[in-house]
Formats: structure tokens, C-alpha cells, sequence
């Protein structure tokens, strides 16, 4: 943690801003250790801003052993007899929980813990079995400039008092969504300026 002085500069709030700003720093010149106590930083967070531009994710910690370990076998088979059972017949967290301290002795299991076991394992061993969509999302991401959509067609305007048949030229930006529409006259092949 940080302790900003009255008058120092303040601390980046992110680690993508604190990797940039350290490589800003010693671009201009200044030294290992004066950035090092600028940003209370060590020697090897320097080293690896100036490496990368972005920081290494955090490790995953391997997840803690809990109590509720022994019997997890036991409620994915639960679970999995829920499949094939008539709606009011599936397990409920209660009765689940109940079942482990009557027929199983799970007395150091609470009930918050089964209720969070059950709450996320019950939608995975539905798809496990192949009866619950994957909830999946695919964000469309559009560079600036590289992609755009474009058409022509026929259209009939009035010009100077005449209708006239002219093509039309659309395009818009996926990007932005901005769009363009340009007529142009096919005898002439002038484009012609409209006042939408």
C-alpha cells in the first residue's frame, strides 16, 4: 500500500497504469531505484514493466479442501437421480442437507455450504448431461476502420423536377454504426447531392 504525501504525485490505480507509468519514467531518464521509490515498488516489478506491457494475470490458488469434500460425490448423484425425477419430486438444498446428516452423518457440514455447492454444481450437471443450453456470449468487437458494410440498389428521385432512376450507394461502419448514402446518376455518373 501506498502512502501519498501532500504534494506527491498520486499512485496509479491500476497495475496496467503503474506499468505504464514506470516505463514513462525510465524513458525520461530516471533510475531504477529513484522509480522504485517513487511508485514504492520492488526491483523485479520494475524489471517486469519494462519487459511487458501488461502484467502478468494473478495464479490461480488451488481450491481449499473443505469439510464438505467427502460428500460431494454423494450430492452430484443426488443431482444427477434429479434428471429423470417429476418436478415436485427433485431435491431441494433442505432436503439434501437433511439427508446428509440423517443417512451419511455429515454433522460438520452447515447448510450454507451445501446451498452454495448445490447452487453452482446443479446447472453444470445439467449441461454435463446434455438437457441445459451453455449460456454463452460472443462479443462482436469491431476495429476502427477495418470493417464495413456496403450495398447498392435502385432508387427513383426527383431531380430538378424529373423523376429520375439512380443508384445508391450505402455503406456503414461497424465500428461506429455511422452510415453513408451516396446516389449516383447511372447515365451521367455524377453523384448527386441530396438533402435528406
Amino acid at each position: 500500500m501506498l502512502c501519498v504525501v501532500r504534494g506527491a504525485p498520486v499512485p496509479p490505480k491500476s497495475k496496467v497504469d503503474l506499468y505504464a507509468a514506470i516505463r514513462r519514467d525510465v524513458r525520461a531518464g530516471m533510475s531504477n531505484r529513484a522509480v522504485q521509490r517513487k511508485y514504492g515498488v520492488g526491483f523485479r516489478t520494475v524489471k517486469a514493466a519494462m519487459e511487458s506491457v501488461w502484467p502478468e494475470p494473478r495464479k490461480q490458488l488451488p481450491p481449499r479442501k473443505t469439510r464438505l469434500d467427502a460428500f460431494k460425490p454423494v450430492i452430484d448423484q443426488m443431482l444427477r437421480a434429479d434428471l429423470d425425477a417429476p418436478r415436485k419430486q427433485r431435491h431441494t438444498v433442505k432436503r439434501i442437507f437433511d439427508r446428509l446428516l440423517d443417512e451419511h452423518g455429515a454433522a460438520e457440514v452447515t447448510y450454507p455450504m451445501v446451498r452454495a455447492y448445490v447452487a453452482a454444481r446443479r446447472p453444470q450437471i445439467r449441461i454435463e448431461a446434455g438437457r441445459g443450453p451453455l449460456n454463452a456470449f460472443i462479443p462482436q468487437t469491431h476495429l476502427p476502420g477495418a470493417e464495413a458494410e456496403v450495398d447498392f440498389g435502385d432508387v427513383t428521385i426527383r431531380l430538378a423536377g424529373e423523376q429520375v432512376k439512380v443508384f445508391l450507394f450505402a455503406m456503414r461502419l461497424s465500428y461506429s454504426g455511422k452510415a453513408v448514402h451516396r446516389p449516383v446518376d447511372r447515365t451521367i455518373g455524377v453523384s448527386c447531392v441530396l438533402a435528406w
